[in-house]
């Protein structure tokens, strides 16, 4: 093929005799003058391959002329190459996927808070505007007091969003001990786990499939759900921020925990600030609770 593209080079730019340009190439006259023929099946030929491949996508070249000499057809593998390769067919390369980062282990029931800022857990919520257009809310939760540490509501959240809230929540409480979270792209991205590891900040990812491992994370979305978002008609962002900030003061503040001896977050940490105790939740789960005279019993 090198030989007769040369051969016809020399003819057109020297304007030589074509048995001259075959001898100074090493082409022979009748390859030279050898005209391809089209066999009249092709169109068939060509639509069939077409047909094979979208029923098979995974399988090959191989597979594809196997097929076609099953059904029949006068082919042998290099014509059916031929055309598979002018055609641009290939077998799209396999997606191998990401080993998750779970693991059992890191379940908030094996590896429990004892004191406040020890452990944070952190999630995220979808919802919509009334216009159909998508919300994304970051919560984050401190798993001993409970209180709700953010609640930001925007269009979308990337990992550098999540390292700027994170940020401030450092510079206003302090570094946790560990953060614990499903294996959402944001939470396992390489500059995310790398800031947290910059700053000894362990990250416990749950195992996939399994959200009771991050329960107080779970928790906290049911009541966001169930109290805030299926409760208001949300118009603009502006509007779902200054609703969720509210929600969120009255949450921390207003809001009292059955889990807490029916104090509010704010108070229970408050308390524990004042006793410094990593047992006051226990304490104050056993010990009785007094009634109000004459209040029904």
């Amino acid at each position: 093929m090198r030989r007769r593209k040369a051969a016809s080079r020399l003819q057109e730019a020297y304007s030589v005799s074509e048995r001259r340009a075959c001898q100074v190439s090493g082409q022979h006259r009748s390859t030279q003058r050898y005209a391809a023929r089209v066999a009249d099946d092709e169109e068939a030929l060509l639509a069939r391959i077409a047909e094979l491949v979208r029923a098979n996508p995974r399988r090959g070249c191989r597979y594809i002329s196997r097929e076609l000499r099953e059904e029949g057809w006068r082919v042998n593998y290099k014509r059916v190459h031929r055309l598979w390769k002018r055609e641009g067919y290939k077998v799209p390369r396999k997606r191998r996927k990401k080993r998750a980062l779970g693991a059992g282990a890191n379940a908030c029931y094996k590896q429990r808070a004892t004191r406040p800022n020890e452990a944070w857990s952190w999630d995220f919520v979808h919802d919509r505007l009334v216009d159909g257009r998508a919300i994304k809310l970051l919560v984050i939760v401190d798993e001993y007091t409970r209180e709700c540490l953010a609640l930001r509501v925007e269009r979308s959240i990337t990992g550098e969003d999540v390292l700027d809230t994170l940020s401030e929540l450092f510079a206003r409480r302090g570094r946790p001990a560990y953060i614990r979270s499903d294996n959402g792209s944001e939470f396992i991205a390489q500059q995310v786990r790398g800031w947290l590891d910059s700053l000894d900040v362990n990250t416990l990812f749950i195992e996939p499939g399994a959200p009771w491992q991050n329960a107080y994370a779970e928790s906290f979305n049911s009541r966001l759900r169930d109290e805030f978002l299926e409760m208001n008609y949300f118009h603009t962002l502006a509007e779902t921020q200054e609703l969720a900030r509210r929600w969120e003061k009255e949450y921390n503040t207003e809001r009292k925990h059955g889990q807490l001896g029916h104090k509010t977050p704010a108070e229970f940490a408050r308390l524990c600030g004042d006793s410094s105790s990593a047992s006051l939740r226990s304490a104050t789960l056993s010990a009785p609770q007094s009634q109000p005279a004459g209040a029904a019993p």
